[in-house]
């Protein structure tokens, strides 16, 4: 279990610290030119690549979450930080309500991150086949 909440944040860490350094050119470089949307949107697809390897880099270093229950579970885990990281920034530096924040979401990129949530979540097992999964039943989490 350790090793799975060690492969999850450093999964999380990678995809947080790639976010905040894409926010620090998005938001004074971006917005002011294409506005909040498109900044969000534009940064999507970067996203995406890094989050594919990102999952690469944790089931190569991370050999223990080769099997579908573990994978899985770190995705997840990563996810729950994640979120909680979000939010605690939302409600403590930005000084919002969880609806406030929730309403402060542009509903197009809001959804589009959303889904990028969840590809973030599944993308250690989606991943799997390509780094010679573990399937024996011995090996779950």
């Amino acid at each position: 279990m350790k090793k799975t909440i060690a492969a999850a944040v450093v999964y999380f860490a990678i995809v947080l610290g790639t976010g905040f350094v894409l926010g620090v050119v998005r938001v004074p470089l971006l917005v002011p030119r294409i506005g909040e949307r498109w900044a969000e949107l534009a940064e999507m697809p970067v996203m995406a690549i890094v989050i594919y390897l990102a999952a690469g880099f944790i089931l190569r270093h991370f050999p223990h979450i080769r099997h579908p229950a573990r994978a899985i579970a770190t995705g997840l885990l990563a996810l729950a930080l994640s979120i909680a990281a979000e939010l605690g920034l939302a409600l403590v530096v930005q000084s919002q309500s969880l609806t406030e924040f929730i309403l402060s979401r542009d509903r197009v990129s809001g959804a589009v991150y959303l889904a990028l949530l969840l590809v973030f979540a599944l993308m250690p097992r989606l991943r799997l086949h390509s780094h010679g999964a573990t399937e024996s039943p011995h090996s779950a989490a």
